[in-house]
């Protein structure tokens, strides 16, 4: 008779606050149980349903490579390639394997980013390449008043504007890729994004 534990979720196996051994009143429930992670990896798009309790179901991604990523400042989102993993507060061995998890810090393709600058401001972004130039056309006088009109209230900060001259954004992941088959997130700035240029850098040094 071979005996296979399953992973629960329950806190009756744990200790008192006070660190004594707790004695389990009752057996596992349904509703406590727990599954493998998904452990989502960077690679061409592969996700399962996986059936739960009533029978609702679960999009539990393997593989992805591209999500919609936000752009706070200027309210607009976009579908981007995720590129590489570069961060995760977790540990390194999630950087190393390039998983997917919420709160991971990746490096997103700034080409729609770049392609929506052209679009909304009349003006190019970062350097581009000779495939990657954005026609701006010649505007008539009332959309060009437009665009003069959005350029004065225009912001764009040093750390970020240097990133799209690299053509790759931070971003961080903030859906659950094993729990709705999604890696969605939003572009770093401000001084969340001066954090982690400061973890990436200490990292480089060591």
């Amino acid at each position: 008779l071979t005996v296979t534990m399953g992973i629960s979720r329950d806190s009756m196996h744990k200790r008192r606050h006070t660190g004594a051994r707790r004695k389990a009143i009752r057996g596992k429930r349904k509703y406590e149980l727990g599954r493998q992670p998904a452990n989502t990896k960077l690679g061409d798009k592969k996700v399962h349903f996986v059936r739960t309790r009533g029978g609702h179901q679960k999009a539990r991604a393997l593989k992805l490579d591209s999500g919609n990523f936000n752009w706070p400042s200027e309210a607009t989102t976009r579908q981007a390639r995720i590129l590489t993993v570069v961060y995760n507060a977790t540990s390194n061995e999630l950087v190393r394997t390039n998983t997917l998890v919420k709160g991971a810090i990746v490096q997103i393709d700034a080409t729609p980013y770049k392609s929506w600058y052209a679009s909304y401001y009349g003006l190019n972004l970062g350097k581009l390449k000779k495939d990657e130039e954005f026609k701006i056309t010649q505007q008539n006088s009332r959309t060009q008043s437009k665009l003069n009109k959005r350029n004065k209230t225009r912001e764009l900060e040093a750390n970020l504007e240097s990133q799209f001259n690299t053509g790759r954004l931070y971003a961080r992941i903030s859906s659950r890729p094993g729990q709705s088959g999604r890696a969605d997130g939003y572009i770093l700035e401000g001084e969340e994004l001066n954090f982690y240029v400061r973890k990436l850098n200490i990292k480089k040094k060591r």
